[in-house]
This record gives structure tokens, C-alpha cells and sequence, in this order.
């Protein structure tokens, strides 16, 4: 379903089957304009601590709070946490390394660089981070009908130009699923006679082989 950024890019084998398209994400784009399973937040750094939550504005295994468009760090065993960080990176989700495959979406984190005060408030980089909630549901599981990448698992649809678009495998989702990816290899000649559309995974597999459910 994705490239580095979630694209998904889909071309059928057979006639009867998708032409070729692409799209920013798995789910469309919001309701900002922003691709689905991606969330950019600005945020406002807490003064610097040497330990627990905070020394590192989203470090790896610190929480988020719920929210849509901001969110804020808190401590993982408090009523307000709902999501885990289980990949930070610096920089943007284009030039920086893919989050894990079982990611259910990403916070992308804005550059602030505050002048120093009496709270010894730190910058914070610009930068990603990878977030899994902490209950379920889980949209980056296989089959799960989103987060930022496509994997082994995984359902699709057609859209009407041409496009994919992930869903729900069970078929709870608001589309039912056309094609389910059931290998990851790295060269459509490596796919089994069965698949029917490729799907543009990224990585050292980038190509999933889909099959009609």
C-alpha cells in the first residue's frame, strides 16, 4: 500500500483487472487535506528532564494524548495516554528511515526552536514520529484497513480513477475489499500465477502480489 510515505501504487495483470494508479495514502486525505494515517502536530516543548517522560519531546516507548489535530506527551500509565511511540525520527517521513510495518499512524512534528527562559524550555527538531495505539483498534495490523504502510495481509479496493485504496479486511470497513496482498517479493516475476494486482510496498520487497478475496 505504501512507498517510504504510504503511497500505493497498483497495476493489474490481467485486462479484466485495475489500471494502473497511485495515491498519497491508504485511507485518502482528511478532513485538513492531509493523507489519512499521517497527523501533523505543532508542538510546544516541556523544559528539559533528565528522566521519564519529557527528557525527549515523543522519545521511543513515551505517549501520546488523544486528540485529532494536537496532541500532547504524557506519562504511558496515565488515564489520558492513548498512544505509544515506537520509532522517532528527525527530519521528514520522505528522507528519514519507514516506520515499523504494525505502525497505526504517524505524528509529524514541527520544528520549534525557543529562545532559553527561567524553564529551561529546549528545542525540538523537526521530525516523525511512529505511533501505535495503546488499545485496540489497531489500523497498521494486517488487514486493519489503515496506518501508513501496506503489508503482507493487507486489503484493497478500486477506486474510480484508477486507484486503490486500503480497507478493512473483514469487511467492517466503509468499502468492502477487492484484493487481499499475500506476498511481499522484489519482482513481480516472483509473484504466483494467482495475483492479479501489484501493489508498491516499498523496501527490499517492494512489491506486494494481490489476489480477489
Amino acid at each position: 500500500m505504501r512507498s517510504s510515505l504510504g503511497a500505493v501504487c497498483a497495476l493489474a495483470v490481467l485486462a479484466t483487472a485495475l489500471s494502473a494508479g497511485c495515491q498519497n495514502a491508504p485511507g485518502g486525505v482528511d478532513e485538513n487535506g492531509r493523507p489519512a494515517g499521517q497527523r501533523t502536530v505543532t508542538v510546544s516543548p516541556s523544559p528539559i528532564r533528565t528522566s521519564g517522560y519529557g527528557a525527549v519531546f515523543l522519545g521511543i516507548d513515551e505517549c501520546s494524548s488523544f486528540g485529532r489535530t494536537s496532541f500532547t506527551e504524557v506519562s504511558c500509565t496515565g488515564e489520558r495516554a492513548a498512544a505509544r511511540v515506537v520509532a522517532r525520527h528527525d527530519g521528514t517521513v520522505r528522507d528519514g528511515p519507514r516506520c515499523p510495518a504494525t505502525t497505526d499512524f504517524v505524528l509529524h512534528i514541527s520544528e520549534q526552536r525557543p529562545a532559553s527562559d527561567e524553564d529551561g524550555d529546549g528545542a525540538v527538531p523537526r521530525g516523525y514520529a511512529c505511533m501505535r495505539n495503546l488499545q485496540p483498534p489497531h489500523p497498521g495490523d494486517p488487514g486493519g484497513g489503515g496506518g501508513p504502510r501496506t503489508i503482507v495481509g493487507d486489503c484493497v479496493r478500486g477506486l474510480d480513477d484508477g486507484q486503490v485504496r486500503e480497507t478493512a479486511c473483514d469487511g467492517e470497513g466503509e468499502q468492502r475489499p477487492e484484493y487481499r496482498v499475500t506476498e511481499a517479493v522484489d519482482a513481480r516475476s516472483r509473484c504466483p500465477a494467482s495475483t492479479t494486482l501489484y501493489v508498491r510496498l516499498g523496501g527490499s520487497s517492494p512489491v506486494g502480489c494481490a489476489s480477489p478475496v
